[in-house]
């Protein structure tokens, strides 16, 4: 594992930092033979934060989180996951404090609801089983379906199922790997509620999604993964990072002169025309740069027809991210 974090060795875990980070992960490795599934990740995750976490298929995300969920270990590098140093001796208490939802919730389709948690209670050896399977099922809005066989929900029933299970022993830091996969707009949007909720009671959520409007949506920051760690930001930083701020100007007429136009504001790096008086404005920053840049048009004697900032979405963000290898981090 190369370096490992204070406090790894054979005593066990020390009592975790609370009021450090949640994750914190240095130069982590995992490599199958000859092949990486993920090499040299750096990042560090906030209590109470939704980190995104994407990437292409076989960029290692899952592999990444069953890492950190002590389910396979590293070939090097280290990490620390609840305050406490990720290691072989350290397993035990780590899973205690985290909870990992897969993809495929893997329920037992011929036992109820509440079947199931009590299997999953009794196999995580959990006291006042009862008290915590009431507050799991209340918190993901299943109480009234606790004895409906699994095998008779929907799809996004059963995520939610597996959601309350993940829930059964109080996570700090809960893994979900694409939650929302296959559900509908409408369940999907029940379990974006749900992580919002968590964040409000200062749940760290790490959650792996191919859905780009969710991460956007959802996640403070995100990182994105192609092997090896591509950027971490929130979608604001990251956009700016890569493509500057800017301003789309659009007049009613084309401009005779735009150079004369745009050259005239300090603010404005460069320029590009479009079609029927369109304009792009490349500024450091666009709402400083609005006021000066709709004064110059109008003292041109043009009708400005409108003045706004150019959004880049998150998936051009991650396009360009996973284009680009060299790309900083």
């Amino acid at each position: 594992m190369g370096r490992p974090a204070p406090g790894v060795g054979g005593g066990g875990a020390e009592p975790p930092a609370r009021d450090g980070p949640a994750l914190r992960v240095s130069g982590l490795t995992k490599r199958f033979g000859d092949r990486a599934a993920f090499e040299d990740v750096s990042f560090e995750v906030a209590r109470g934060e939704v980190f995104g976490f994407l990437g292409p298929n076989g960029a290692g995300k899952t592999t990444t989180v069953r890492t950190l969920g002590t389910l396979i270990a590293p070939t090097a590098g280290w990490a620390e996951v609840a305050g406490i140093p990720l290691s072989p001796q350290n397993g035990e208490a780590i899973r205690r404090r985290i909870s990992v939802m897969p993809e495929n919730p893997g329920l037992y389709l011929r036992l109820t609801v509440r079947e199931n948690l009590e299997l999953f209670a009794a196999l995580y050896g959990l006291r006042a089983p009862a008290e915590r399977i009431a507050r799991a099922l209340d918190a993901v809005r299943l109480t009234d379906r606790s004895e409906d066989r699994c095998g008779r929900l929907s799809k996004g029933l059963r995520q939610r199922v597996g959601l309350a299970r993940a829930l059964l022993n109080d996570p700090e830091v809960m893994f979900l790997d694409e939650p929302t996969s296959g559900l509908d707009p409408v369940a999907a949007r029940e379990v974006h509620e749900l992580i919002n909720g968590w964040r409000q009671r200062g749940v760290t959520v790490f959650l792996t999604t191919h859905r780009l409007e969710e991460a956007e949506r959802l996640c403070d920051r995100v990182a994105i993964l192609n092997t090896r760690l591509r950027s971490v930001g929130s979608p604001k930083d990251l956009r700016a990072r890569l493509f500057g701020g800017s301003l789309v100007v659009e007049t009613a007429a084309p401009l005779p002169d735009p150079r004369a136009v745009f050259g005239r504001v300090t603010a404005v790096t460069g320029w590009s025309e479009g079609d029927h008086g369109a304009y792009v404005l490349s500024v450091p920053d666009p709402r400083r740069a609005a006021p000066d840049v709709a004064r110059a048009v109008v003292a041109a004697g043009a009708d400005l027809v409108s003045l706004s900032e150019s959004q880049h979405s998150l998936e051009d963000v991650y396009l360009q991210l996973i284009d680009d290898g060299s790309a900083p981090q």
